[in-house]
């Protein structure tokens, strides 16, 4: 059945380009002797981090607003209408590929409990932080060359996502039972771990010697402020 405009023709559409889902293993069959099995949603959610990766160097190389739709599709060799599967706009994709960012909190706050956090503990926390980020570092040079497309984002559970990660690490800051002049240290080391990658990253990285020592040399300035 196909109806222009309609996600099951694009969901069609999308199965076409990756081909058909494996058959069902019969009832009983042991794991051993049983053909694998793609589940749909494993694979729509593949599909969908394909997507925002290809966005993701083609925003960074020619901009946000020099990329189009067509284009992504065209590198993932898929239909414009398999990309509104997953995404209703050009916009959607930006804001999703922003919200990776709010990932690397995530996992860092999830390391840091009710009992005061020392700066021995803060300094590993960081050291984790940096490593994930230097990983995925393109992102960061992205949101530096597409601010004004990312200063657009204002949407309600963005915002409302951004401020809860912004109140944790606050209320770790705030902690009255931190002396004041660990949290400043742990406040200013915080700061220098986004800034220096978000503003600086083109400085830093010339050529591939220029960005490992970059690297270095922030993990050291990190430890120093913290070590105060």
């Amino acid at each position: 059945m196909t109806q222009t405009g309609d996600k099951t023709d694009t969901l069609e559409e999308l199965e076409a380009t990756v081909g058909p889902e494996p058959a069902v293993a019969p009832e009983g069959a042991g794991p051993a002797g049983a053909p694998a099995r793609t589940d749909v949603k494993d694979k729509d959610k593949d599909t969908r981090e394909r997507i925002l990766d290809v966005a993701l160097d083609l925003f960074t190389e020619q901009g946000y607003d020099g990329t189009s739709l067509r284009q992504i599709a065209e590198q993932l060799g898929v239909t414009k209408a398999a990309l509104y599967y997953h995404f209703e706009s050009k916009e959607d994709i930006l804001l999703a590929l922003h919200m990776r960012l709010h990932e690397f909190g995530k996992e860092t706050l999830k390391k840091i409990g009710d009992e005061p956090v020392t700066l021995a503990q803060w300094a590993e926390l960081l050291d984790g932080l940096l490593d994930q980020m230097l990983a995925q570092r393109t992102i960061f040079l992205m949101h530096e060359r597409n601010q004004a497309a990312l200063e657009k984002l204002h949407r309600q559970d963005h915002d409302a996502e951004h401020e809860d990660i912004q109140n944790q690490f606050r209320r770790v800051l705030a902690d009255p039972r931190v002396p004041l002049r660990d949290r400043v240290r742990m406040a200013a080391s915080f700061g220098a771990v986004f800034s220096s990658l978000f503003m600086s990253f083109d400085a830093f990285t010339t050529d591939s010697d220029d960005g490992q020592a970059a690297d270095v040399l922030l993990r050291e300035v990190i430890r120093d402020i913290v070590a105060g």
